[in-house]
């Protein structure tokens, strides 16, 4: 580590701050009309159930990892190549950062059709107009990261503040403005009571509470930059408590503003919309300002958290190393330039997307579950090789939370379906292909499970390829 970087320590509440930075973001102001589309308040509420303990466990497995294996910095990358080897970890790597780029054009897109609603050239964010000056936007926060991350993630902290205060004062006004009648008629979203409606409910928003708890390894990611080892664990756990609490919230009390058709009718950002119906135009408009506080906030800290993962990834050969260059502030900036270049590409194929906001909020998912079930699995792996002892209880434990995050992110990726899969192979195979001619280079041969996953996840490519040609599949 360069004097630079090391000089640069993270504080708790700075690490806590990249948590609910990187998890409070686009998809918080979209929740209402998201949920609605999909749902009712009983589907709503199996759904976070859900997630929150697949999340949560998976928040706890983060935590002991960052205290098991201290060494393992950058967690996500880390923590899979130490448990499945280096195509696992390069898959994480790949998996994470094309993830947090296309968060970032989730944010993106959002912050445009949010200004869209007062500047119709905007329109829903993936107008000519709306991506040139999201363009100008992407650049000039890459400057901005240049120029050291001990000052983005102080203003990261700063933004993460400020956007807690419209959510809070949003939240009052759901108290206020909410009807038992209303909240009532949707307890099963109009539909036939049964538990067949419930499921199908549920399913419909899985992949898109994967998407709101994306972040939750933000710490873990920058555990290198910590002042405190041991504060790792503790911002990950309160980061997830607190924002789980504001989801919830969010969803379930607007339920009980409007009628479900209606609030699945509310254009982008739903959240202003509901506010709308409470308080009258000044409440749009008043949590049209919060959003793009938040959405800024949280590209910030999506942008500096893909680029660590691509450093940490080429200083371990896994990609090339100049990839692993840091500036004079400490700042990756080769990553960087790459990461944003991969933005910028994905802004311009969003215009040619049906519905580019919630494509790339549910393909954000699909990448980021890969990792997330590596990570999990290694400290399943660890939890059976750790043996008896003193400890016999914590590993007995520790191997219950591991699993259930385990079979977690693997229902996750079920229940999103087959087109994001087949999709998400598209992004994986240019990687994996680099990646294996790398290795050849070095005199590395792959194993035969390694050779197996490259293979379907060519032919995965091949159908998605053969589907998006034919029509069947669409982005």
């Amino acid at each position: 580590m360069s004097p630079a970087v090391g000089s640069r320590k993270l504080s708790l509440l700075e690490l806590t701050a990249l948590v609910v930075g990187s998890m409070i973001g686009s998809g918080i102001f979209a929740l209402p009309a998201a949920f609605a589309a999909n749902t009712g308040v009983n589907g709503a509420l199996l759904a976070w159930a859900i997630a929150g303990t697949g999340m949560l466990m998976l928040a706890f497995v983060f935590q002991s990892l960052s205290r098991l294996k201290p060494e393992l910095d950058t967690g996500i990358y880390a923590y899979a190549r130490a448990g499945f080897g280096d195509y696992a970890g390069l898959l994480s790597a790949v998996g994470y950062w094309l993830g947090c780029c296309l968060a970032d054009v989730a944010c993106l897109i959002l912050i445009k059709a949010t200004l869209g609603q007062y500047f119709p050239a905007l329109g829903d964010g993936t107008t000519v107009a709306a991506i040139i000056s999201a363009s100008v936007l992407l650049w000039g926060f890459h400057f901005l990261i240049l120029r050291g991350i001990k000052e983005a993630a102080l203003i990261n902290t700063i933004a993460t503040v400020a956007k807690l205060v419209p959510l809070a004062v949003f939240i009052v006004f759901l108290f206020i403005g909410f009807r038992a009648d209303v909240f009532a008629l949707n307890l099963w979203g109009g539909e036939p009571p049964g538990i067949g409606t419930l499921w199908d409910q549920t399913r419909g928003t899985l992949l898109l509470t994967v998407f709101v708890f994306v972040g939750i390894e933000g710490a873990s990611v920058y555990s290198r930059h910590a002042r405190r080892r041991e504060d790792v664990g503790i911002a990950t756990i309160a980061g997830f408590l607190g924002v789980l609490c504001l989801l919830v919230m969010v969803t379930i009390l607007s339920y009980g503003v409007l009628l479900r058709p209606d609030l699945a009718a509310l254009a982008t950002p739903s959240m202003a919309g509901v506010m709308q119906a409470i308080a009258g135009r000044w409440g749009g408009l008043f949590i049209s300002v919060g959003l793009l506080i938040s959405v800024l906030g949280n590209y910030l800290s999506w942008s500096l958290l893909a680029a660590e993962v691509l450093h940490s990834a080429a200083l371990n050969d896994a990609m090339p190393r100049a990839l692993a260059r840091e500036n004079r502030a400490g700042v990756p900036d080769a990553a960087l330039w790459l990461t944003n270049g991969v933005i910028q590409a994905f802004l311009l194929v969003s215009w040619f997307a049906d519905y580019a906001f919630t494509l790339a909020l549910k393909m954000t998912s699909a990448m980021t579950l890969v990792p997330y079930l590596l990570v999990a699995a290694y400290q399943l792996k660890l939890s059976f090789g750790a043996g008896g002892g003193p400890d016999v209880a914590a590993h007995a434990r520790m191997r219950w939370i591991a699993g259930i995050a385990t079979l977690y992110a693997i229902a996750m990726l079920l229940a999103g379906g087959s087109r994001y899969l087949l999709l998400s192979s598209l992004l994986y195979v240019p990687g994996s292909l680099l990646f294996w001619a790398w290795q050849r280079h070095r005199g590395i041969a792959f194993r035969p499970l390694e050779w197996a996953v490259l293979v379907l996840l060519c032919a995965m490519a091949a159908t998605a390829v053969v589907g998006l040609a034919s029509g069947w599949l669409r982005l």
